[in-house]
């Protein structure tokens, strides 16, 4: 079905975190453009667009397997928004730290949910 990932809250909310990144980065330092500011955004995009690929997949198999690499994306995002915090490219921000924990919670329960369908009925 074409466009399902659209009523997903997952995928909204990723995109919104994704917009937030990029509006984020745009302050970064410029020699920082092609380093951390560029692998933030690409990881914050890789999020909503596996899910999206996942989504458009004909196995749930399949599915899982994107929804999986999301959550890698996200633990990588984690990682680059504590560095840039360390580094002083950025301040703390309750309400992206919120984002980032409900993106992650949102993928994480969508994961679980998925690897359930595809095991086997207990008895």
């Amino acid at each position: 079905m074409f466009y399902l990932h659209k009523q997903l809250d997952v995928w909204q909310q990723s995109m919104n975190l994704s917009v937030d990144i990029y509006r984020l980065t745009a302050s970064f330092p410029v020699e920082e453009r092609y380093g951390l500011s560029q692998q933030m955004r690409r990881a914050s995009v890789s999020i909503p667009s596996n899910i999206a690929e996942g989504c458009g997949r004909a196995s749930l198999r399949d599915y899982l397997h994107f929804v999986a690499i999301a959550r890698g994306s996200l633990n990588e995002l984690e990682t680059q928004l504590e560095l840039a915090l360390r580094l002083g490219f950025r301040q703390p921000d309750p309400n992206l730290e919120r984002s980032v924990i409900s993106v992650g919670q949102l993928v994480n329960g969508l994961y679980r949910s998925l690897k359930r369908k595809l095991e086997p009925p207990a008895g």
